[in-house]
């Protein structure tokens, strides 16, 4: 009986524990060793916060799947994007949603991006608008209150997509309009709520960008879903380049610096749309790089590792990409 009720405690105890708290963050570097826990935000921030983050949603209907010529055995142990096309800058840049639930917008205009650049052998760069996206595409979801990552791909090849840089940045037809808010004590952005709200879905470009709006909409030529078989995936990022992803996000992942990732502690926050550059192996286990869209200064400079081959919190079943229309 007091086993019990010491197993009763110990498990309230936990529930007890704020996801932002240094007792959770603890918690979590002791009960596994392929990952480091630590300080990516202040515990004031609300928890309504991340949550509003969380916007990707179940994708009700799939694209239809690609098929990959590539053989097994050409699939190296490691690969990353941004080595192996090293003269498209957007494969290493790290985007910033800020107070709004766009990661489904961000993981695609970003990989988007890539894939011009790729496709084009390096001679067209052209950063797709997050806030295009976020805001015009109604057949996607609700803005910042979440969409289909799938269907911001099939967006791309029915209507088109401008251009766009981030907030602040002045960059192309229609820059992101959400600022970044500061995940630390002392800062000078915002502080972080979840108050973000839709954009307006405005098709024209901001008065300094020497094109029409109409002029400089770019398309995609095909969009589709990759089978969630690990190959697959890896066949998919190494003939056209990285890809979107979704997957649950529980509370550890907040607290995430290095190391491959695998879910120990916390309960589910909601889904969570990246981008996927590459995979390699770290002490033995086998990880997927992805470059998340909450600045460069949450986890590693912006990125993390996930395990790989297991299918953990959904990773490897919602991968979704395209081609670009040239």
């Amino acid at each position: 009986m007091k086993i019990v009720w010491l197993l009763l405690a110990y498990a309230w105890c936990v529930q007890a524990h704020h996801p932002l708290s240094d007792e959770f963050i603890n918690l979590i570097n002791v009960k596994q060793n392929t990952w480091t826990a630590g300080k990516n935000f202040d515990e004031k921030i609300p928890l309504s916060y991340f949550t509003k983050l969380m916007g990707a949603l179940p994708e009700t209907v799939k694209l239809p799947y690609q098929e990959s010529l590539l053989g097994v055995e050409d699939i190296p142990e490691n690969f990353d994007s941004r080595e192996n096309w090293p003269n498209c800058p957007t494969i290493r840049e790290i985007r910033d949603q800020g107070s709004c639930g766009s990661c489904w917008a961000f993981g695609a205009v970003e990989a988007m991006s890539d894939r011009v650049c790729i496709h084009s052998n390096a001679t067209v760069h052209f950063r797709f608008s997050a806030d295009d996206l976020v805001s015009c595409c109604y057949t996607c979801g609700m803005g910042c209150n979440g969409g289909f990552p799938g269907a911001a791909w099939h967006y791309w090849v029915r209507k088109g997509l401008v251009s766009g840089g981030n907030y602040g940045s002045n960059q192309g037809c229609r820059p992101y309009e959400i600022a970044p808010c500061e995940h630390h004590v002392n800062g000078t952005r915002p502080p972080c709520s979840a108050e973000g709200k839709t954009p307006k879905c405005t098709k024209q470009c901001q008065e300094s960008y020497p094109i029409t709006y109409k002029k400089d909409l770019h398309y995609g030529k095909t969009a589709y879903s990759i089978r969630s078989k690990e190959s697959d995936i890896q066949k998919e990022i190494m003939t056209n380049g990285p890809v979107e992803g979704a997957f649950t996000v529980y509370a550890d992942l907040l607290n995430y610096k290095s190391g491959v990732y695998q879910h120990v502690e916390g309960s589910a926050l909601g889904g969570h749309a990246i981008r996927i550059l590459g995979w390699g192996v770290e002490n033995g286990n086998k990880y997927w790089l992805i470059a998340n869209s909450w600045n460069s200064d949450w986890g590693d400079n912006g990125y993390f590792k996930m395990l790989r081959g297991k299918d953990h919190c959904g990773i490897e079943s919602s991968i979704t990409a395209g081609l670009p229309k040239f």
